[in-house]
């Protein structure tokens, strides 16, 4: 009996706590609500760090502000031009319609003229059956209605017309103002890169030497492993995800972004730092896409990292992706293969659009190439 009892002991140990939940979604509940928690004390951080950190998370987030401001004023216009070339399709159907309906009328008008006004009296001369007589008037009521019928159609399609046209100068006035408030994002944007470069300089400018370089990569390589850290406890009541374990797709994933790599894992970045994952210069505005799906679990600036956001693909795996322009994913929404996550941007500081990619284990970073298809994207 006791190898028995020993046996299931230790097979209940070796089971993930989601496992024993019985309350799933209260688990995932609760460790959002942790997540979140730890994001705010991050912002807090950086509001403590001092004002010029502070000021280029600002400057970064007006950026990514304005540009989602303008991507959804540009999305409008597109949806507006379509719009309009559905009215203006819809325009030529109707009038090609009335046209048609116009013939015919006419064709009835031109064989009802051709009888003449006597065509009644004509008809009753001519009979000498009166049940042929009767069916014959009766043909003609027809003939009356169904031209009455083909004037109504036209009177419809007219208005019908009449609307649309209606419809398309509204549409186009609509447009106008859409132009101009795009006019005003693009201005916006401008002025939100303005304010990020000059941010970017002010902290530049605070670096006086190597050594105090080399002192701030290490504080920010501190933020990022603390965070890691953090979210690593916090997950650790999560529900496991469905599907395939992660650690099956190694080197199978698809690269998020097209580009090319300007630092690889294991690269020295001095002052005995290395890079813990790749880095890839790209377009700025380009696309993120999940490689694989998984749970956003952070989602906001970091020093170092500027936008940054993570996802959590269970087994204790998750994939980093920082310098991003816009994220369009919040802190427990679920992601899929292939979906788009963010754009690259060059926020954090950097000098040009680059996007930053990491896999951990646990707290360990792994190389990234040994998981992408190829040796890059």
């Amino acid at each position: 009996m006791r190898p028995l009892l020993l046996t299931l002991l230790l097979a209940m140990l070796a089971l993930p706590a989601s496992a024993a939940s019985k309350d799933p979604e209260g688990d995932l509940k609760r460790v959002q609500q942790k997540i979140e928690q730890l994001q705010r004390a991050v912002r807090s951080d950086v509001a403590k760090q001092g004002e010029l950190t502070s000021r280029l998370r600002e400057s970064e987030e007006q950026v990514a502000g304005a540009r989602r401001r303008l991507d959804e004023v540009r999305r409008r216009i597109r949806a507006s031009d379509q719009r309009m070339r559905e009215l203006g399709q819809e325009r030529q159907r109707q009038e090609g319609r009335l046209a048609a309906q116009r013939d015919e009328l006419a064709a009835e008008l031109r064989a009802a003229y051709i009888t003449g006004k006597e065509e009644h009296l004509k008809l009753l001369l001519s009979q000498k059956d009166p049940a042929a007589l009767g069916r014959m008037l009766v043909y003609y009521s027809y003939f009356g209605k169904a031209r009455a019928a083909r004037i109504a159609e036209i009177e419809e399609a007219v208005g019908r017309i009449e609307a649309l046209t209606a419809e398309e100068n509204a549409e186009r006035e609509k447009l106008a103002g859409l132009e101009k408030e795009r006019e005003q994002e693009l201005a916006a944007v401008d002025d939100a890169r303005r304010q990020r470069q000059a941010a970017v300089n002010a902290v530049r400018g605070q670096i006086k030497s190597n050594k105090d370089a080399i002192a701030r990569l290490k504080r920010e390589a501190r933020a990022l492993e603390k965070l890691i850290a953090d979210l690593r406890r916090a997950l650790e009541q999560a529900p496991a995800p469905s599907g395939q374990p992660f650690e099956r797709v190694r080197g199978k994933l698809p690269w998020p972004v097209p580009g090319r790599i300007v630092a690889r894992y294991g690269q020295s970045r001095g002052g005995g730092l290395k890079w813990n994952g790749v880095l890839i210069a790209t377009e700025r505005g380009t696309e993120v896409r999940a490689p694989y799906a998984g749970r956003v679990v952070y989602s906001d600036w970091l020093p170092g990292l500027g936008l940054l956001l993570i996802i959590d693909h269970g087994g204790g795996y998750m994939t980093l992706y920082g310098h991003n322009e816009q994220l369009y994913k919040t802190v427990g929404e679920g992601v899929d293969a292939g979906e788009v996550i963010a754009t690259v941007g060059d926020s954090g500081g950097q000098a040009r659009p680059e996007l930053y990619i990491e896999v951990r284990k646990g707290t360990t970073a792994q190389d990234p190439r040994r998981w992408f298809r190829g040796s890059g994207p």
